[in-house]
C-alpha cells in the first residue's frame, strides 16, 4: 500500500454508507480529491454532494476512466455492501488500482492517535455519540468516526484535532480487528451477522479477538453479564460501574453512578429507554478512563440530544406521537418497546416494522416474533434487502404469521399512510435499518392534519 501522503485522489465505493460517508468527509477536510458512488441518493448523499464530493448514481465506466486517470496517485475504499458484480467494482480490479475496504483504511488513520473505540452488536452508535459529545464538550481536540448522525453536530464526522479518535467498532466483516484501540467499550454481544459469522460463538470469538486489543484490561469496559475481563457497567450492585437511584422528571432520567473512586450524583440525561442509561454510562466511565474532569463530563449529558433514527421524535403533540427508530435486531426491538412504555405509559402504540435482510430475518423469525408481538398493534413492511439475494420461503408474511397479536397485518407501502390512520394508534413507531425513514415526512404530515 502506498503512502496516504502520496495519495491525491479517493474514490468510495458505497460512498453513502454512514460509516464510508465519515471517512470521506474526513480526507475531504485534509485536502484530498474525493469522489464516490452509491446506488441511490439519499439525504447522507445529498449533504455530501453539498459539500463539494462528486457524486454518481450510474455504474458508469466511461466516467470513472475519465475521473481516475491519475492510477499512481488514486485509492479506492470500498464496501463489503457493494457488489462483486458491480461494474464500476469491476474495472477498478481489472485495472489494478490501489484498494482498501473501509475498515482497513479506517485502522490506517487511527493506528497513531490514542484511541477510544466503541463495539457491540447494539448500542455502539449511541455510546460513540455519547463519548464524542463529552469529550467535545470537555475540550478535548478530537477526530471522531460516528456511525450515525448526531442531532448535536448534524453530522458523522468530528474533525477537531488529533488528541483522540472517537469509532464505532464494527463488528460486520470482523471490521474492528483493523483498529488499534487504547480503551474501548463492548456494549452487547448478541447473535447477528450470522450471515458472516455462522454461530453466535464465533461471533463472540471475534469480539474476544477485539479485546485482546487493548493493551490494558483496565482500559476495557463492557456490559454487565457479558463473561469478559475488565470494568463491569449496569444496574447491579455487583457491577463495577454501578446505574442507581433512578427517577423521571419532565421526560428526563436523573440517575446516580458510582465507579470505583467516586459518586457522581443526579446525573441527567434525556434520551429514553434503560438501555441508553447504559450508553451514557459506558461513554461517561470511558470519558473520565481518557482523563476528562468528571464533573464536567458528567454535566455535559444533559445537553446531549440524540442521533437521528435512535428513538428520534419527529412528531409529539397531545394525542399524537411519532417516533422512528433504526431498531432492526429483536434485542433492539424489546429495547424500544421498553423505552416507548415508559415514556408513553397508557397508550396505544403501533409498531410499523420493516425487517432488514433476508438472513437476518430467517435466523431470528422466533425472536422477532416475540419481540413484536406485546405492542397493541404491528404492520409489517416488505423484507428490506439491503445487500442480498431473496432466500425461498422466507418473506414478511412468514414473520408475520408468527407473531402472536390480534392487531397485526401486512402492509404495502402505497397504503401505508391510509392504514396508519386507520389504526387510530396514539404512537406511531417506525422501526427498521433500510429505507423506511423515506416514508417518515409524509406520515408526520398526514399525522399533524389529523391532530
Amino acid at each position: 500500500m502506498k503512502s496516504l501522503e502520496n495519495i491525491s485522489t479517493i474514490y468510495f465505493l458505497g460512498i453513502g454508507g454512514i460509516g464510508m460517508s465519515a471517512i470521506a468527509r474526513y480526507f475531504h477536510a485534509n485536502g484530498k480529491l474525493v469522489m464516490g458512488y452509491d446506488k441511490t441518493p439519499t439525504q447522507l448523499t445529498k449533504e455530501l454532494q453539498e459539500e463539494g464530493i462528486d457524486i454518481t448514481f450510474k455504474e458508469e465506466v466511461n466516467k470513472l476512466s475519465a475521473q481516475l486517470k491519475d492510477k499512481e496517485h488514486t485509492l479506492i475504499i470500498y464496501t463489503p455492501a457493494v457488489s462483486k458484480e458491480n461494474l464500476l467494482y469491476q474495472y477498478i480490479i481489472e485495472h489494478n488500482f490501489s484498494i482498501l475496504k473501509r475498515a482497513e483504511i479506517l485502522g490506517l488513520i487511527t493506528k497513531d492517535i490514542p484511541t477510544l473505540a466503541v463495539a457491540g452488536t447494539h448500542g455502539k452508535t449511541t455510546t460513540t455519540a455519547i463519548l464524542a459529545h463529552i469529550l467535545k464538550q470537555c475540550g478535548v481536540q478530537l477526530t471522531a468516526f460516528l456511525g450515525g448522525i448526531s442531532e448535536n453536530y448534524q453530522t458523522n464526522f468530528i474533525n477537531d484535532g488529533n488528541e483522540a479518535v472517537v469509532v464505532e467498532a464494527d463488528e460486520f466483516d470482523r471490521s474492528f480487528l483493523q483498529l488499534s484501540p487504547n480503551i474501548a467499550s463492548i456494549t452487547s454481544m448478541d447473535a447477528d451477522h450470522l450471515d458472516i459469522y455462522g454461530s453466535k460463538n464465533e461471533l463472540e470469538n471475534s469480539f474476544r479477538e477485539f479485546v485482546a486489543k487493548v493493551p490494558n484490561q483496565e482500559d476495557l469496559f463492557f456490559a454487565e453479564g457479558l463473561n469478559l475481563q475488565g470494568n463491569s457497567i449496569g444496574f447491579s450492585s455487583d457491577s463495577d460501574y454501578v446505574i442507581n437511584d433512578i427517577s423521571i422528571h419532565n421526560g428526563s432520567y436523573f440517575f446516580n453512578f458510582k465507579t470505583p473512586h467516586e459518586v457522581l450524583k443526579e446525573i441527567e440525561f434525556s434520551l429514553p429507554g434503560k438501555h441508553n442509561l447504559m450508553n451514557a454510562a459506558m461513554a461517561l466511565a470511558m470519558a473520565i478512563k481518557f482523563g476528562v474532569d468528571s464533573a464536567k463530563a458528567k454535566h455535559s449529558l444533559a445537553s446531549f440530544i440524540g442521533v437521528r433514527r435512535r428513538f428520534t421524535y419527529h412528531l409529539r403533540t397531545g394525542d399524537k406521537v411519532l417516533i422512528e427508530d433504526y431498531a432492526h435486531h429483536p434485542s433492539e426491538i424489546n429495547a424500544v418497546y421498553q423505552a416507548v412504555r415508559e415514556m408513553h405509559p397508557n397508550k396505544k402504540v403501533l409498531a410499523v416494522f420493516q425487517p432488514h435482510l433476508f438472513s437476518r430475518t430467517q435466523d431470528f423469525a422466533n425472536e422477532f416474533a416475540t419481540s413484536l408481538s406485546p405492542f397493541d398493534a404491528v404492520m409489517l413492511l416488505e423484507i428490506y434487502p439491503a445487500r442480498e439475494k431473496p432466500i425461498a420461503g422466507i418473506n414478511s408474511k412468514m414473520l408475520l404469521d408468527k407473531i402472536d397479536n390480534e392487531q397485526k397485518s401486512l402492509i404495502d407501502r402505497e397504503l401505508l399512510i391510509d392504514k396508519i390512520k386507520e389504526a387510530s394508534a396514539e404512537v406511531v413507531l417506525l422501526l427498521g435499518a433500510g429505507d423506511i425513514g423515506d416514508e417518515v415526512q409524509k406520515i408526520k404530515i398526514a399525522l399533524n392534519h389529523e391532530s
